[in-house]
């Protein structure tokens, strides 16, 4: 029965017996939407399951080799501009762009993909140090909390030239005894400012 005639149909019962008799449960019954009262295909209900626990199985696989590269790039960058402050950086950020930090990414590829040690897993990028330290960053391991490398800047006073900033790293091969070097930035004759300083 249309919806329309069962309503008129109520409403009429309604003023005809003045209220005092209810109409019969047949016309307040509402129907159900098509869409309930025809059978789901059972077919649909599996390929809808299956791409449900597809999506589960999806999720909960580790990420790849180059997600962890990618994501550790962009940590390792962030963490030198931090380490740099704003009153460093805005001197040698774009020598650091152009020339430290893709011999810091060459170098963070080469041993996350050649490495097979299980030091290499389980990842993550150390925060900065401030003040005169020369630590910007350091890749450790995050189960056993061992470095694998440390990135590092130092200050150099160099007579008759003025005050740069040595690039270099150490890997865990040595203990982290040997400096590798990656480059130096010129400062100024004076004398830097701490690490992580920023302008008031």
């Amino acid at each position: 029965m249309n919806k329309w005639l069962r309503k008129s149909l109520f409403i009429m019962f309604s003023i005809a017996t003045f209220g005092l008799v209810t109409p019969p449960a047949s016309l307040a019954v509402q129907e159900k939407p098509a869409e309930d009262t025809v059978s789901k295909s059972p077919l649909k209900d599996e390929s809808v399951d299956q791409s449900a626990a597809a999506s589960i199985e999806v999720e909960q696989l580790p990420p790849s080799k180059d997600q962890v590269i990618s994501t550790i790039l962009l940590e390792a960058e962030e963490k030198s501009y931090s380490k740099f402050g704003d009153k460093i950086s805005v001197v040698i950020e774009d020598e650091f762009k152009e020339v430290i930090f893709p011999k810091m990414e060459e170098i963070i590829t080469y041993y996350l993909n050649v490495e097979d040690d299980e030091l290499f897993q389980q990842l993550a990028v150390s925060k900065p140090s401030g003040g005169t330290s020369e630590k910007i960053f350091h890749i450790y391991n995050t189960e056993t909390g061992e470095d694998v490398l440390r990135f590092h800047v130092r200050r150099e006073n160099r007579p008759l030239e003025g005050y740069w900033f040595n690039f270099h790293y150490h890997t865990y091969h040595d203990s982290f005894q040997s400096h590798k070097d990656l480059g130096s930035i010129f400062w100024d004759k004076n004398t830097p400012p701490n690490w992580m300083s920023y302008v008031n």
